[in-house]
């Protein structure tokens, strides 16, 4: 005679099952990874290509954070989900001033219409013309300018709006230029530009008054140029109190970066930062992907201030432009 004993409420409540056992682990390693990411971005730490290039996506680690929570509470596992959510709070914390208009200086200046694009070579030239003619811009700050670049925006209307110019285009990404609507006069021996050129000029503005203005592009932070990278952007002049200064260009480099936010702290504000606008990305564009990240910057003397600024897109060119209206101190 044989007996059947039937599984009691004890066998119920051992261990989950393995499924559910995997989804709780993936939940958690999920969540050890952005913590790690939100603990390296406010401390600073970021060191290496990858940890560096991971910073520049920091909005979209608060967005994965807060879908992780959501779906950590969905699955009813209320500790990943509340860890996450944690996670989000300080990501957030440090991003989301940039949606919001900064207190501005009592600048009384004069005001300087400020442009920067990188060309990528071939960016439509007409189309930067009709942006500085739209505009009324006054410097124009032009990344991997080559010389053929330099042709087609002279043919488009470029040299009558902005005829000064400090130019050092080349064949390929090392080629940049400033161009004025203002005399310029070129300025060595300000700093060693380390990656591509980087071109600085004095602009004599009308009434007498002076910037000292940087066309940036530093080589991007890939591999091995990581701490080249970061050499570059330690090697930008700060602001002086004997001239107001501009840095106009490329950076490679978002506000998430420490190595930015210490250009930032020698004396300089980021003017899409300072008006609500420093969470529009501006690369990369046209690639069937909208814009993730945002690493094109006009940086001006914190006695400086922004009026406003446009973030455009120009055909052509895997980044977009900036725009930003200044008024000097």
């Amino acid at each position: 005679m044989s007996t059947t004993v039937a599984a009691g409420p004890a066998a119920e409540g051992d261990s989950p099952a393995p499924k559910k056992r995997r989804r709780r682990w993936f939940a958690w390693t999920v969540v050890a990874l952005l913590a790690l990411w939100a603990v390296i971005r406010v401390a600073g730490m970021e060191g290496g290509s990858f940890p560096t290039q991971l910073m520049t996506v920091t909005p979209i680690g608060a967005g994965l954070a807060a879908l992780t929570a959501i779906l950590s509470l969905l699955r009813r596992n209320r500790p990943a989900a509340l860890a996450a959510a944690l996670v989000c709070a300080v990501l957030v914390s440090v991003v989301t001033p940039r949606a919001f208009s900064a207190e501005q200086p009592p600048a009384k200046g004069a005001p300087l219409r400020v442009l920067t694009v990188n060309l990528f070579g071939r960016g439509d030239a007409q189309t930067v013309v009709d942006l500085v003619r739209r505009f009324d811009v006054e410097v124009f700050s032009a990344l991997e300018l080559t010389p053929a670049e330099v042709e087609r925006l002279d043919a488009a209307g470029m040299k009558q709006l902005l005829p000064h110019r400090v130019l050092q285009a080349e064949f390929g990404a090392t080629g940049s230029g400033i161009f004025s609507k203002h005399p310029v006069t070129e300025l060595t021996g300000l700093f060693t530009p380390i990656g591509h050129n980087m071109p600085a000029a004095t602009v004599a503005l009308p009434g007498g008054g002076k910037v000292e203005f940087v066309a940036v592009h530093p080589n991007p932070p890939l591999g091995r140029k990581e701490a080249e990278w970061k050499a570059s952007l330690r090697a930008l002049p700060p602001a002086s109190p004997s001239a107001i200064r501009v840095l106009a260009g490329d950076f490679n480099a978002s506000l998430d970066h420490r190595a930015f936010r210490d250009l930032l702290d020698r004396g300089y504000v980021d003017a899409a930062d300072q008006v609500g606008k420093g969470l529009v990305a501006t690369w990369p564009n046209g690639r069937g992907i909208p814009p993730i990240i945002s690493i094109d910057h006009v940086l001006a003397d914190r006695r400086v201030a922004v009026n406003r600024v446009e973030i455009v897109d120009v055909p052509r060119t895997d980044h977009r432009g900036v725009f930003a209206e200044l008024r000097l101190p």
